[in-house]
């Protein structure tokens, strides 16, 4: 038998060598290998069937999920948030997520769809260094992560507290540090504190520095291997961008779906009590936002933006439904999850804007 490589595999069938990686990793081409870190493919193999409009269930029923805790995660409002994905009549075959986060639209799409192109970016630059790592060098990822709870579990309290302080530390010098060689190790202790940390917070004070302190978790999965090897594979096809959202521009065309999920807009002025960057982003960059929303929806592309309702705190603050005026605004219930304070969680409305 001759083999061809995923590079002419690609050229012969008019996709992206990634594309046919990715086919390979599904298992969808008939007797491909791996052979180091490259696909080699018979010469006679024939492109598999375009179901880019087909919706998938996982033969495990699950799929993958997100990788880390994250404020403001999605996967509480999956079913109506999904109420809105276009792809079953094929003509919506591309997707894109500009504010990633913990990624939970992203995975639930990744599960049900196989699309032809799918962008995803963030200005966190230790997230955005998490899922490269994961895609790009998930066997060293997890072998670091499996050192780390097999180092952590055995541990007493006071024992956990020190080793989780020296890895906050390390960390902490790396993320400064900057360094490209560096990039699985601070993704897997990323990882390690997310598991690790009080209440699963990522938050950094003025000077960038990690500082949220040890929580209180029995045995903490913090090496889930299944799941970060099936989420490596649906990654193959998918550009990540460390990056502001504008930087999708070029992506988004006529057969993109757009999911927009900002840094919410504080209800009260005193209601924003972490940082999950340096920077802020403010009621003059949600009204920037909302003019790119206008942008891309001219384009022809379907755009859902998900944000807080400022009623819950004022029934006269207008601020959205005047920015989105050319949109449809759906108030949705969601759990606040996340807050410093254990009265202030609970049941809350949130908006869910679209173009169509």
């Amino acid at each position: 038998m001759s083999f061809i490589s995923a590079k002419e595999a690609a050229a012969k069938w008019g996709i992206s060598q990634r594309r046919v990686s990715t086919l390979c990793a599904e298992k969808r081409i008939k007797d491909a290998e791996r052979v180091g870190n490259v696909w080699i493919i018979p010469a006679d193999a024939e492109k598999p069937i375009d179901a880019r409009s087909l919706r998938y269930v996982e033969k495990n029923g699950q799929g993958v999920k997100p990788f880390l805790k994250w404020a403001g995660g999605k996967s509480q409002l999956l079913q109506e948030i999904s109420a809105y994905y276009p792809f079953a009549d094929g003509i919506f075959t591309k997707y894109a997520e500009p504010f990633v986060g913990g990624g939970a639209v992203l995975f639930d799409v990744l599960n049900q769809f196989d699309l032809e192109a799918v962008y995803i970016s963030d200005v966190n630059q230790e997230l955005i260094g998490a899922y490269k790592s994961i895609r790009d060098d998930v066997d060293e990822l997890v072998a670091l992560l499996q050192k780390y709870q097999d180092d952590f579990w055995p541990k007493d309290t006071e024992d956990r507290k020190a080793y989780y302080m020296k890895m906050r530390a390390h960390f902490n010098e790396l993320k400064l540090a900057g360094r490209e060689a560096d990039q699985v190790e601070r993704a897997a202790i990323m990882i390690f504190l997310n598991k690790t940390c009080f209440n699963g917070l990522y938050r950094v004070n003025k000077k960038g520095a990690y500082n949220v302190p040890m929580g209180t978790y029995k045995r903490p999965l913090i090496c889930d291997e299944d799941n970060l090897r099936g989420i490596a594979v649906k990654l193959q096809n998918v550009e990540i961008v460390c990056g502001d959202y504008q930087q999708v521009r070029d992506f988004i065309d006529e057969h993109t779906f757009v999911y927009f999920d900002p840094p919410y807009r504080p209800l009260t002025a005193t209601a924003s009590f972490t940082s999950y960057t340096v920077d802020c982003f403010n009621d003059d960059d949600q009204i920037a936002l909302a003019r790119f929303v206008d942008e891309m929806a001219a384009k022809g592309a379907k755009v859902v933006v998900s944000n807080s309702d400022p009623k819950n705190a004022d029934v006269e603050d207008w601020f959205f439904d005047e920015i989105y005026a050319a949109h449809k605004i759906r108030r949705v219930s969601a759990n606040r999850m996340i807050n410093s304070k254990a009265a202030a969680r609970g049941k809350i409305s949130e908006l869910l804007i679209s173009n169509f």
